[in-house]
């Protein structure tokens, strides 16, 4: 059993009115169970937000999911892991997507709040360390250099101060701000605990923002999930990261193996219990853990073992 299948099983289960009314509305159904049941009987409101990493996938599946429940309006938000938790165990949203696990500090809130939520890892991503394409000196970073680079105190402020030979020219940094997931996951598997960084860099929860801060100075240095790498490819370039086995650039293989290491993670939503209870929520989910293996792939994100979707969908299930 994966790691990831065994977080799916470790979830409260509810059963909620909700299911009982898509059961009965799909009895009739002789073609796609979502799709046929959507169009006939869905209306309402679908709200997601949170993670910018996640965010294309999200995107991607609301836009197909209006071709089956015109009806039903989805809307997904850019806060960053962090700040779509905040909104997600305030009971504001159906759905948070997340570039990492939620946080025991989170967990806390959640029941303190009566927040009861389901885990669904939805792809793999490699978070993509990438430079301006005039660079032509970065063939490779050590983990170590990325600790250099980025620790709390960091006195490196140029490329020479990295690697002898290169040039003495300014580094400037870009990178996911502090309510990001991705921020979150790369401080601990760079730096040793999460949030450690230096502070002097240009960050922002939108992963586009750091796209353009990139393309547009020839000196930078950043990194984010790896579709905004394959949707800007050529635009900026990737740095294969040599995290003790040589260098390893991430690509569909490297990510879904975990040879490319540290840097390789699975990114998921999460579902409230009073979003699956809502008969549009619980049919979105359900019709992207159907449409994952196609749709993430054509974002550019790595899927799942098809073991870790069924054992999503049972979880869904009985949620």
């Amino acid at each position: 059993m994966s790691n990831y299948t065994s977080r799916l099983l470790f979830t409260a289960t509810i059963l909620m009115a909700g299911t009982i009314l898509l059961a009965s509305c799909s009895q009739e159904n002789t073609g796609s169970p979502t799709g046929s049941m959507a169009e006939n009987v869905l209306s309402g409101v679908v709200s997601l937000d949170g993670s910018s990493t996640v965010y294309p996938v999200s995107e991607a599946m609301a836009e197909e999911f209006r071709n089956v429940a015109p009806d039903v309006r989805v809307t997904v938000g850019v806060s960053g892991t962090g700040g779509g938790f905040k909104k997600f165990l305030a009971g504001e949203t159906d759905i948070n997507d997340a570039s990492r696990t939620i946080k025991d500090s989170e967990i806390a809130e959640a029941q303190a709040n009566g927040i009861s939520y389901l885990e669904l890892p939805v792809a793999y991503d490699g978070l993509s360390v990438v430079v301006n394409p005039s660079n032509t000196w970065v063939d490779y970073l050590t983990v170590d250099e990325l600790r250099m680079i980025w620790q709390p105190g960091s006195i490196v402020d140029s490329w020479d101060d990295i690697r002898a030979g290169w040039p003495e020219q300014p580094i400037r940094l870009y990178g996911p701000g502090t309510d990001s997931g991705t921020f979150d996951y790369f401080t601990e598997a760079v730096n040793g605990e999460s949030g450690a960084s230096r502070p002097d860099y240009t960050a922002s929860e939108d992963d586009n923002v750091l796209v353009q801060g990139i393309i547009g100075d020839e000196n930078s240095l950043g990194f984010f999930g790896f579709a905004y790498y394959k949707a800007n490819a050529g635009r900026v370039n990737v740095v294969p990261v040599d995290g003790g086995n040589g260098p390893i650039a991430p690509d569909e293989v490297t990510i879904n193996d975990g040879t490319y290491s540290p840097l390789s993670r699975p990114i998921y939503i999460y579902l409230s219990a009073s979003g699956a209870a809502k008969p549009q929520v619980r049919a979105f989910v359900e019709f992207y853990l159907d449409m994952a293996p196609s749709l993430v792939s054509e974002v550019g994100y790595i899927p799942l073992p098809e073991s870790d979707y069924i054992a999503a969908k049972a979880a869904l299930a009985n949620f």
